[in-house]
């Protein structure tokens, strides 16, 4: 939805150098832990490469192609997002309710998947999704904002958590506070440019947070914050202020109706309805990361203004004369090489300000860090002066886990940030970027009381017979959020990170090397926002309990296994989670995707045995990666396609690969190359079935020339040729997302289309429609959308009976057998992105892989039974 990671200039926006890493000390031989933030550090010899791409140039890399399939083959007009809502809640519902099957516990230290693979015994404990927006009370409620969630409360200090956003249209998560007479704001769109931020509906007030729920009512304004991104609300006098992606806006906290303000967009041209509105860097050009507000005085007000990557307009603007100028704080950065992201918080009493600052150049020139500093202002104002307390050198030597990775603090601190201060100590900090740092002296010293994890220091082992015992919980990595708050007097500081919420006393305790010994997982499961990519099932026999075994890929949490009897999940494979292929016979034959097509093979289940080893040929599972698997290069997507019939498989990169020994697979040779997909063209999804094979491509995949195309041949190699789509003139010239091939003839296949139509979409051939069906193996098409919402389709799948489900990035739609019109699936499904839907035994059972809401299941019986 969002066109926040277009490219600026055809290259990747804000991408950062490469680097190899090494494994760490006392690490796996062969192969060592993956980076749960898509920096593998799989071998060379487990990854076919001879080096390895750094984490913050992959996430950014993720971002780029999670958002052009959204955006492609232009810019997404305001409006689009809303009208697709609009359009959702006119049309009917079919009886019959989903279940969420993932709302249980989700241990990623489970050790009955300890082996050398997996993140596990890391330290992280239960996870849930991406958590980007806390706020707490002194009353024991604690309140958090999802990535693609919504808004979750709790009344215990964090855990046993309800949501209260379901009525809304975004539950993507900017910001979340509470403001002086108790009421929660929520700024929708998630302004973190990564892969999976989405942008929002606006900014909404709920006055009772205790006790109401947010509703459409509630919204603050009109339509003037729709489709933007929002990093940060900060009050003053009567006045909140928005930092978004379109600019700083203001409005009044007493009066709700009536617009927002723009007070500022430093390139106004480029807004909508501008003359440069369709230029393709327009989603960069009005960026605000923060707004510093003068404690004595709400009419000084600092904006910190840029995108990450550095342009000519970043940098701090201060309003002088009546209009916004460019300044320099004294002691902060000037430069807009210099300025990046920002950060800024002040102390209760107003004595001191505190800033992070994220620096371009240092993003796109320095592969340890992108950190430019942490700042302190001693007068407590945002003018200043300020001064530098902290650089990643120093923080490195604080006590963090990553120095032993490779990289420093602050590697990806365009996507990490967060900052507090304790309400009653002005010089006690809390600050977050990769890890979770603290000081108690305004900066001059720090300790690191949240590492990224444990497996550098001296007490991990794999082995826990040989752990010294002095390994704790630690929060999961990547910081968010941040919010203080108390309970019966015992104040606590809650983060928020990618692995969802954790919570310890504001003042804690720590060990020799300030790393936490008191954190404690906030993830009990009752707060479902895991970010599935895919989801497969397969029957399941463990011990008396059969049934199904339900695993998926996951954003940063690897790849989830939920076995019959089951009420914790676990992790058998680490870092992200991509594409999953799951053997409906048996479950515990599972294909799971890192990322590129990094593939790992188990057939059982990759349970733990007991053994410990380290020994690459002696674990539970084996790297069965296609020769396009390049680890951040051109010969595959991030989250690149994969699909199964029976013993044959294909795999898309840069070309078509065929395997036919199916869960017999021994390791990458096992694949045929069978196609070319030509010069710059990548795979997007693939499908495979009665003998045919079906496979989408984009390239150039950004809208920088976007091109699309679909290739067909047979699983045997042969009749393979590209489609003439251009002389068909009905698919759009939009990203292809997927593809199902009806069981009964393989020629008839559906194709799902991402984007928008071209009402809304302002680039070349972008066209209508987002489902399409042929008879003929491709050769001609048709247009079935009818009245599906114009809104960007991931996923198609064939029911039995003939019927037809589609994910999309707000719902689950389903056409009936015979009819043309569709209905919303079922009356219970959260607002929020489907990835991919699969079907159960016997077809009878259908799974959906959400990207904010775990994975959902449907009985199509009751489509029989309740219409």
């Amino acid at each position: 939805m969002s066109a926040i990671a277009l490219t600026v200039a055809g290259a990747p926006a804000g991408a950062a150098p490469g680097k190899p890493r090494p494994a760490r000390a006392g690490d796996l031989t062969a192969t060592a832990h993956r980076n749960a933030k898509g920096a593998s550090t799989f071998s060379a010899k487990a990854a076919g490469e001879d080096d390895d791409e750094e984490g913050s140039s992959d996430i950014m890399e993720q971002a780029d192609q999670w958002n052009e399939a959204r955006s492609a083959p232009g810019v997404v007009a305001p409006g689009a997002y809303s009208a697709a809502w609009s359009q959702l809640q006119s049309l009917p519902h079919t009886g019959g309710r989903w279940v969420d099957e993932t709302k249980v516990p989700y241990n990623a230290d489970d050790p009955r998947y300890r082996d050398i693979n997996s993140n596990s015994s890391g330290g992280a404990g239960n996870v849930t999704g991406r958590i980007t927006g806390l706020a707490a009370d002194d009353h024991g409620y604690v309140y958090a904002g999802a990535a693609n969630g919504g808004v979750w409360r709790s009344s215990t200090g964090g855990g046993n958590w309800q949501p209260i956003s379901d009525k809304l249209s975004s539950p993507a998560t900017g910001d979340l506070r509470l403001d002086g007479k108790g009421r929660l704001w929520y700024a929708t769109g998630e302004a973190n440019t990564s892969a999976t931020s989405f942008v929002g509906a606006g900014v909404f007030v709920l006055g009772d947070p205790r006790h109401g729920e947010f509703s459409a009512s509630g919204r603050v304004g009109g339509t003037e914050l729709e489709s933007t991104t929002i990093r940060a609300l900060r009050f003053g006098g009567d006045k909140v202020w928005a930092a978004t992606s379109r600019g700083v806006w203001t409005h009044s906290t007493t009066t709700l109706s009536g617009p927002w303000k723009l007070e500022f967009a430093p390139n106004p041209d480029y807004l909508p309805g501008g003359s440069l509105a369709g230029d393709a860097s327009a989603p960069y050009k009005n960026i605000a990361n923060d707004i510093a507000i003068d404690p004595k005085d709400p009419n000084k007000v600092i904006l910190a203004i840029g995108w990450r990557s550095g342009d000519d307009y970043n940098g701090f603007y201060t309003k002088v004369g009546g209009s916004w100028q460019r300044t320099a704080p004294a002691g902060l950065p000037s430069e807009p090489d210099d300025v990046g992201a920002v950060t800024f918080a002040a102390s209760a009493d107003g004595s001191k300000y505190y800033a992070i600052e994220q620096s371009p150049e240092q993003l796109n020139t320095n592969p340890d860090s992108a950190l430019g500093g942490i700042y302190t202002s001693d007068s407590g104002s945002p003018a200043g002066p300020w001064k530098l307390v902290a650089d990643y050198h120093k923080l490195a030597a604080s006590g963090s886990a990553l120095t032993d990775d490779g990289y420093m603090p602050g590697i990806q601190s365009w996507y990490n940030q967060f900052l507090q201060v304790d309400p009653k100590d002005p010089k006690h900090v809390y600050m977050g970027l990769e890890e979770v740092f603290e000081t108690r002296d305004a900066g001059a010293t720090w300790t690191t009381p949240g590492p990224y994890w444990n497996f550098p220091f001296p007490c991990w082992s794999i082995d826990p017979s040989k752990q010294t015992g002095d390994c704790h919980q630690t929060p999961h990595s990547d910081q968010h959020a941040v919010t203080i708050g108390s309970k019966d007097g015992k104040p606590y500081v809650v983060v928020g990170n990618d692995g969802g919420a954790y919570r310890r006393p504001v003042n804690g305790k720590a060990d020799a090397s300030g790393h936490g010994t008191d954190w404690a997982s906030l993830n009990d499961g009752s707060m479902d926002v895991l970010q599935y990519y895919s989801v497969g099932v397969g029957l399941d026999r463990q011990g008396r309990n059969v049934g199904v075994a339900v695993s998926g890929g996951l954003q940063d949490n690897g790849q989830s296994i939920l076995r019959p009897g089951d009420r914790v999940m676990g992790s058998n494979f680490g870092g992200d989670g991509g594409d999953t292929i799951v053997d409906p016979a048996n479950g515990c034959n599972i294909a799971a995707e890192y990322v590129y097509l990094a593939l790992s093979v188990t057939n059982n289940c990759a349970v733990n045995d007991g053994s410990w080893t380290t020994d690459p040929s002696k674990v539970s599972s084996r790297n069965v990666a296609p020769p396009d698997n390049a680890l951040g290069s051109a010969g595959a997507r991030f989250i690149a396609p994969i699909a199964a019939s029976g013993n044959d498989w294909v795999a898309g990169g840069t070309h078509v690969w065929i395997q036919h020994k199916g869960f017999n697979i021994q390791s990458g040779a096992d694949w045929i190359n069978v196609f070319d997909l030509g010069a710059g063209h990548v795979a997007t999804g693939v499908s495979i079935s009665g003998g045919m094979v079906y496979v989408g491509w984009c390239g150039p995949c950004n809208n920088q020339g976007f091109t699309r195309g679909i290739a067909v041949g047979k699983a045997d190699g042969t009749g393979w040729h590209q489609l003439d789509l251009p002389a068909n003139g009905v698919i759009p010239n939009r990203y292809v997302s997927g593809f199902d091939v009806d069981p009964a003839n393989p020629n008839h296949v559906f194709v799902a289309m991402n984007g928008y139509s071209r009402k809304w979409t302002e680039g070349p051939g972008a066209g209508v429609g987002h489902v399409f069906e042929s008879r003929d193996a491709g050769a001609h098409w048709t247009d079935i959308s009818a009245n599906l919402p114009d809104i960007p389709a991931n996923a198609v799948k064939v029911i039995w009976g003939g019927g037809l489900v589609v994910g999309t990035d707000l719902g689950v739609l389903y056409r009936a057998p015979g009819q043309t019109g569709w209905k919303v699936l079922g009356r219970n499904l959260p607002t929020t992105t489907t990835m991919q839907l699969r079907t159960g035994l016997f077809g009878l059972r259908l799974y959906a892989a959400t990207h904010g809401r775990g994975i959902q299941s449907y009985d199509l019986w009751q489509l029989l039974l309740l219409g």
